[in-house]
């Protein structure tokens, strides 16, 4: 729901989890702290607080973040995570347009979150710049030959029209290798000019997870086995982004972290009562709903597509249902 609220759709409450209710409700102690590192092997999580919270079973379900390593991306860029910081610096950036002279967009990344953030940040620039000459120009860049290379052509061709209609300039095979103050410099000597600068590439891993010893596949992900277990530590889990199966590789997807949610929460109870543990058994593919800035979304199933309002108004059902069913405890499982 991050490009809905990005785009003015949605409110920060309604797009949000409040896990202190939620915690409560589940009879849980709601630790607001972050894990630095990881002793698998004593079963010990160090904390930013300075804490130290021993354990006996272990769900590691951190989500991923954009991979930052270009140089000069962590001092010049801005990433879509964490969500509070790039919400808070959007909401500057849109308060000085406001005002301001005609500015420059640039987002990094041709991915389906790419796309949408991009799109998102236009359409709630046009709702709140009036004038005309300040509303600012849009670049998107990606180092791949055409945008969304996971999907079909079909899905390709939809948003290149919707991007070319909304004046969005994109540069396709462009590599950025060097972010400097306003500036990307890209594979091949070609630059490109931008005040601001939002980094939403592919997917990377929190380094504690390698530094913890964890089994890691190659970009850093928490290796686990059928059942969501760490290939290398009994009774500790992965899910969602954090984790990548050792069979089979699945899309960093919220569809498949939703999935995988029911199982790790069987198989956190089964380990600590010595229970057989559930496999993970999904189908690898998934609907794919990618919304386009304004009430206006795309459907890519498989080789098919389709586009819509109405595809936006059932993609909205679905996210509110699911949101509901965390704010009303127990109404939905």
């Amino acid at each position: 729901m991050l490009p809905g609220l990005v785009a003015g759709h949605y409110t920060f409450d309604e797009s949000h989890i409040d896990l202190a209710p939620l915690a409560r409700w589940a009879g849980a102690a709601l630790l607001a702290t972050r894990v630095e590192r990881l002793d698998a092997q004593g079963r010990v999580a160090h904390c930013a607080d300075g804490s130290a919270q021993a354990f006996d079973v272990c769900g590691i379900d951190i989500g991923s973040t954009p991979g930052m390593d270009v140089p000069g991306a962590r001092e010049h860029a801005l990433g879509i995570k964490p969500v509070e910081r790039f919400l808070a610096c959007w909401a500057e950036e849109l308060e000085h347009a406001r005002h301001g002279t005609r500015k420059d967009i640039a987002v990094v990344g041709g991915g389906a979150g790419g796309l949408e953030i991009l799109l998102a940040l236009q359409h709630a620039a046009r709702a709140a710049i009036a004038e005309p000459a300040n509303q600012p120009r849009f670049h998107l860049l990606t180092d791949t030959p055409s945008i969304l290379p996971s999907h079909t052509p079909v899905v390709r061709r939809l948003f290149e029209g919707v991007l070319g209609r909304r004046g969005v300039a994109v540069h396709t095979g462009a590599r950025v290798i060097e972010v400097e103050p306003s500036l990307l410099r890209c594979a091949g000597g070609a630059e490109v000019r931008a005040d601001l600068i939002v980094w939403a590439t592919s997917a990377s891993a929190a380094p504690w997870i390698r530094e913890s010893g964890l089994a890691v596949d190659d970009k850093g992900f928490m290796l686990v086995d059928r059942h969501l277990e760490s290939t290398s530590h009994r009774q500790l889990f992965g899910s969602g982004d954090i984790a990548a199966l050792r069979s089979r590789k699945l899309p960093k997807s919220g569809v498949f972290a939703v999935r995988k949610g029911p199982v790790l929460a069987h198989n956190l109870r089964a380990a600590l009562r010595g229970k057989p543990l559930l496999p993970f058994i999904t189908k690898p593919s998934a609907l794919g709903l990618i919304t386009t800035g304004d009430r206006y979304a795309v459907m890519a199933w498989g080789r098919f597509a389709l586009a819509g309002q109405w595809v936006w108004r059932w993609k909205d059902f679905i996210d509110r249902r699911f949101m509901a069913k965390y704010r009303r405890p127990g109404a939905g499982g």
